[in-house]
C-alpha cells in the first residue's frame, strides 16, 4: 500500500483557521454590538449592530476562498462540508456539558444557570448558521469558481471579492431572520438594521481582506512550487 500524501503546513493552516473561525462564531454570535457612527445609514441609522460572530464569520469565507484557490473547488466543498458537520458536534458537546452535573465546590463558586443560558442560547444561532451555512459557503465556492473560469484565471481580487459579496449576503439575510426573527422574536425593524449594518461590515472586510489573499496564496505558491495549485477547472 503507498503512503499517502502528507497535507502541507498551509494546507491543514487554512483548514484550521476556517474551523476555529467556524466554532468561534457559533459561540459569540448571540451577543449583539454596538458602534456609534459619525453619519446614518440607510436603514440602520447612525448605530452599525452586529452580532458578536461578526468578524469570526467573515474569517471563514477568507479561509475558504484561499483554500479554494489553492486547492480547488472539490477540496475546498469537502472542507465546507465537513464544517457543516462540526456544527452538529458543538451542539452534542455543548449540550451534554450543561447537562453534567457540576461538582459540588464549583456548583457555589459559578452561576450554573448563567453558563446555561450564555452557552444554551447558542443553540439558536447554530441553527439558525446552519441554514445559512450550507447555502452560503456551498455559493461562494460555485460563484468563485465560476468567476475563475470565465476569467482564466486572472483577477483574483474579482472572484475573491464577487463570491464573498454575494455569498455574504444570502448568509446574513438567513442568519438573521431565522436565527434572530424567527427562533428569538426580534422585531423585524431591528433585524433590518442588523442585515445592514452585519453586510457592510462583512462587505468591507472583504475588500479589506484581498490583499491578504493575494499575499496567503502567493507565499503558498512560493513555498510549493505550484504544485498544489494546479487542478482541473472541472475539479
Amino acid at each position: 500500500m503507498s503512503e499517502r500524501a502528507t497535507p502541507s503546513v498551509a494546507q491543514v493552516g487554512l483548514i484550521g483557521l476556517f474551523v476555529t473561525a467556524l466554532v468561534t462564531a457559533q459561540v459569540t454570535a448571540s451577543k449583539l454590538l454596538g458602534f456609534e457612527l459619525p453619519f446614518a445609514l440607510p436603514l440602520a441609522g447612525e448605530m452599525l449592530v452586529l452580532p458578536g460572530a461578526a468578524l469570526a464569520y467573515a474569517l471563514t469565507f477568507f479561509a475558504s476562498d484561499c483554500y479554494s484557490e489553492l486547492y480547488g473547488r472539490t477540496a475546498a466543498t469537502v472542507v465546507v462540508n465537513v464544517g457543516f458537520v462540526m456544527n452538529f458536534v458543538l451542539l452534542v458537546l455543548v449540550w451534554s456539558t450543561i447537562a453534567a452535573p457540576p461538582a459540588p465546590p464549583q456548583a457555589q463558586s459559578v452561576d450554573l444557570a448563567a453558563f446555561g443560558n450564555v452557552l444554551g442560547s447558542s443553540t439558536a444561532i447554530v441553527v439558525a448558521s446552519l441554514a445559512a451555512y450550507v447555502l452560503s459557503q456551498n455559493w461562494d465556492v460555485f460563484v468563485f469558481h465560476w468567476i475563475r473560469e470565465r476569467t482564466d484565471g486572472d483577477h483574483l481580487w474579482l472572484r475573491n471579492i464577487g463570491s464573498t459579496a454575494t455569498s455574504q449576503l444570502l448568509d446574513t439575510v438567513v442568519f438573521v431572520t431565522v436565527g434572530f426573527v424567527v427562533l428569538q422574536g426580534l422585531p423585524p425593524s431591528e433585524a433590518v438594521a442588523l442585515i445592514v449594518g452585519q453586510y457592510l461590515f462583512k462587505l468591507g472586510v472583504a475588500v479589506v481582506d484581498t490583499p491578504f489573499v493575494y499575499a496567503v496564496v502567493g507565499a503558498v505558491r512560493s513555498r510549493e512550487d505550484g504544485s498544489t495549485a494546479s487542478y482541473s477547472s472541472g475539479a
